[in-house]
């Protein structure tokens, strides 16, 4: 007969934070796996050093553009916009005037955290601004990941942050 150790019961709940863990090192593993070589597209890019004896004075070629992956600027742009509730075009109007110094920039993703009591307020106050970046700056914001958040506080406020591609 086997010794029962008494009190003891085991439970799928012991394990989550095991799990969870777990699953931030995936996710880690994955994020360091999609990032591109910055020094293999540098050497890429580089003409090589080959001087022909036919032609001791080879004329310059012009260094090829970059072929590497784009990456996203680590420091995002952080943005306060202050609208009430459906007022689209006050929406709008504040996003062109905040994003105006970074025209001809490409974002890659914004996070949007809106105010609101009531997290699916501020979440629906969130997306709503989301959808006035893409009418704002349509060039800007087209192909960016938008992401709404809740941030607690008075209704009619949001504050974003923008993480643009390099340049």
């Amino acid at each position: 007969m086997s010794p029962v150790r008494k009190g003891f019961r085991f439970t799928p709940l012991h394990l989550a934070g095991w799990l969870f863990a777990d699953m931030l090192l995936v996710l880690a593993l994955v994020s360091m796996g999609d990032r591109g070589d910055p020094l293999a597209a540098q050497a890429a890019t580089r003409p090589s050093p080959s001087v022909s004896s036919a032609d001791p004075d080879p004329s310059p070629t012009p260094s090829p553009t970059p072929q590497g992956p784009r990456s996203v600027e680590r420091k995002p742009v952080k943005i306060h916009v202050t609208a009430a509730v459906g007022d689209r075009a006050r929406m709008v109007k504040q996003l062109r005037s905040a994003t105006a110094r970074y025209e001809g920039r490409a974002a890659a993703f914004v996070m949007t955290f809106g105010q609101a009591v009531e997290p699916s307020d501020g979440q629906a106050y969130a997306r709503e601004i989301n959808k006035a970046l893409r009418k704002a700056r349509p060039d800007m914001f087209t192909d960016a990941t938008t992401r709404d958040f809740w941030n607690g506080g008075s209704a009619g406020a949001a504050d974003l942050e923008i993480y643009f591609y390099t340049r």
